[in-house]
């Protein structure tokens, strides 16, 4: 087939709808997506011929920071306080062991010398919280386990990536000061997080404060500081995916103008990344390479599921509050994604001497452990009783927009048990002019709003209101 303009359009338009397919069979098969997005990349090679590392890491890096900035808009802080501490420790220590033990047997499996060995730990050190969720699905999966999970998947990336730059410094350079790479390592991670909390901060204060003609440029706006985060704490030589999952995260849990827009947009570009990320590393893999290796990867993703990474959860978590069936739970569901095959072009680009063989290692690693470990993830929280009934989709679904240039918006609001406005009806709240409570949920029923109505715990009121007068009107509404 000729490559025109219009024939590549169309090939990428066939190919996003086919990955968008495969995302509902992949949740019944109990399989994560990336195994079928990476098969079409595989299966595309035969066709085009792609062997540019560097462009591959520049989009799989901006893929990053768009997945874990939908990661973060959504992780609610309630639920990641309580499990900060094992999250962190898995995160860093849980990183290091799995990187030391993998990286011991990968130096004698593959014959490489010692740093080269450790780096290869390095890169497949990380797990992959998009990989993770899109298996467990709707399933009604434990709270702590869950959090715990996407808290560590979202604040390891840095440490792998810290790691595998370390090494291949270490392997360019030949000399090794551990002084200063455990300085690098508490400026990058320090600053990391002290940046991303000021960038949260300006994120939430651009967003509510600035009047832009139409609400659909405000998720634009977010995802723009999004990357700008990413790119100012990097310039500083601190960790700039650290910074950005920080600042979602405190994007997400604060009093946002037009949530559900961001988050929408977010999700659906998130999963477009996600799509695209892995095609095109499926493209950078021949698959008739993989053969060559295919024993040497195995080995490696069996010692990785069963040996590095259940030894670096224990060794991590030695002294919290899991039980045993927990900690083999958290174990199993390490899967490997996204950042180990990104990670894995340093050494490409680097131009060291192994470094076409790792990347063929650490693809068949990571695509094993998302084969194996993916399918058998839900039934494994099922026989450990981690997971409850499937979650039953919401009875509603309500759009929430501002209107046009009048600087009003629809905002949710919920009425929690024992606040002073239960069983008030709404002709006794004193809301502000211009304000009009539209819809209210109750169980499985739209109520019309009446004065008359009582408001009762548990109910969630749409409420048209102004900018200007949002905050006045919550108080009001959550507070009596």
């Amino acid at each position: 087939m000729e490559f025109t303009i219009t024939n590549v359009i169309l090939l990428f338009a066939v190919l996003l709808v086919i990955a968008v397919i495969t995302t509902k069979f992949s949740s019944r098969l109990g399989l994560p997506s990336l195994v079928f997005f990476i098969a079409v990349g595989m299966a595309l090679n035969h066709y085009i011929y792609f062997d540019n590392a560097y462009l591959a890491q520049l989009f799989g890096i901006l893929a990053l920071i768009v997945i874990l900035f939908e990661g973060g808009l959504t992780t609610k802080w309630c639920h990641v306080r309580k499990v900060l501490l094992p999250s962190a420790s898995l995160a860093t220590i849980g990183v290091i062991a799995t990187t030391l033990i993998i990286g011991f047997f990968a130096t004698y499996i593959l014959e490489l010398e010692w740093l080269e060995g450790m780096m290869f730990g390095a890169i497949v050190g990380s797990t992959d919280a998009a990989a993770i969720f899109a298996v467990l699905g709707n399933k009604n999966i434990r709270t702590k386990l869950k959090a715990t999970l996407e808290a560590e998947s979202g604040s390891n990336d840095p440490m792998a990536i810290f790691l595998t730059v370390s090494f291949i410094t270490l392997i360019q350079s030949h000399e090794m000061n551990f002084l200063s790479l455990v300085l690098s390592f508490f400026w990058e991670m320090g600053i990391g997080l002290v940046l991303g909390l000021l960038w949260g901060k300006v994120a939430v204060w651009m967003i509510n404060k600035i009047n832009l003609d139409s609400s659909g440029l405000y998720p634009v706006l977010s995802l723009a500081l999004a990357v700008l985060t990413y790119s100012t704490v990097s310039f500083v030589h601190a960790s700039g995916l650290l910074a950005v999952y920080v600042m979602a995260i405190f994007v997400g849990n604060s009093d946002l103008t037009y949530r559900t827009s961001i988050i929408r947009f977010n999700e659906g570009f998130g999963w477009m990344m996600h799509i695209l990320m892995f095609i095109l590393l499926g493209l950078l893999v021949f698959p008739n390479q993989l053969v060559s290796i295919a024993w040497q990867g195995m080995a490696l993703a069996l010692l990785l599921m069963f040996v590095a990474r259940p030894i670096g959860v224990f060794l991590s978590m030695m002294f919290m509050k899991y039980s045993f069936q927990e900690k083999v739970f958290i174990s199993w569901a390490g899967l490997r994604g996204a950042v180990p095959i990104v990670l894995a072009t340093f050494p490409l680009i680097a131009g060291l001497e192994h470094s076409q063989m790792i990347f063929n290692v650490v693809f068949f690693v990571v695509f094993t452990s998302a084969l194996f470990q993916g399918a058998t993830i839900s039934v494994l929280a099922q026989k450990l009783g981690f997971t409850g009934e499937t979650k039953a989709p919401a009875p509603y679904s309500l759009e929430l927009v501002s209107i046009g240039r009048t600087n009003s918006e629809i905002v949710e609001m919920t009425i929690e048990e024992g606040s002073a406005v239960v069983g008030k009806e709404l002709r006794e709240l004193e809301l502000p002019e211009d304000t009009l409570i539209t819809a209210i949920i109750r169980g499985n029923k739209i109520v019309t709003p009446r004065g008359t109505t009582s408001l009762q715990a548990g109910d969630i009121l749409y409420v048209l209101v102004t900018k200007a007068q949002r905050e006045t009107a919550k108080q009001i509404i959550l507070e009596g």
